[in-house]
């Protein structure tokens, strides 16, 4: 996917924990996966695009993670998030994860899609207004810049 078919919409630094190294010596496999639930929460709370009253919200459908070079103690990884293809009731995620202490070479890639459910009946239902507002907002610029 190339840059013009996503936006950044988050950056968060996190802290690399001792814990979070295997016996590798490196960052686990799995941390990877925090690290990006970390930035996307953060990102959705930050919008205010937690579960609601009624219990709608987002649960991701799928992940995944390309491990470029390993992460180690001590050190900060820094996640951006990106929004790409949005449906009616998902979008996907795009998540770049830099070294901090290392010119910000890219780590990691990933990302995730997320569908907003109404858990009483365990069905997805449409995305909240202000997710499909940023991402019209992404659109326009995207072609005045043409």
């Amino acid at each position: 996917m190339g840059t013009g078919d996503k936006k950044l919409v988050y950056t968060v630094t996190i802290p690399i924990r001792w814990g979070d190294m295997d016996a590798m010596g490196h960052v686990n496999n799995t941390v990877y996966f925090q690290y990006m639930e970390q930035a996307r929460i953060e990102w959705l709370a930050m919008m205010g695009c937690l579960p609601d009253e009624k219990g709608h919200g987002p649960v991701i459908v799928n992940a995944h993670c390309t491990f470029k070079k390993p992460l180690k103690y001590p050190g900060q990884v820094e996640v951006c998030t990106y929004i790409s293809t949005l449906g009616r009731t998902s979008f996907e995620t795009i998540q770049e994860m830099r070294s901090v202490g290392d010119g910000y070479s890219l780590y990691a890639e990933g990302g995730a899609k997320v569908v907003w459910i109404d858990p009483a009946i365990e069905k997805s239902v449409p995305l909240p207004e202000v997710i499909k507002q940023k991402f019209a907002e992404f659109k326009t610029a995207q072609k005045r810049r043409r």
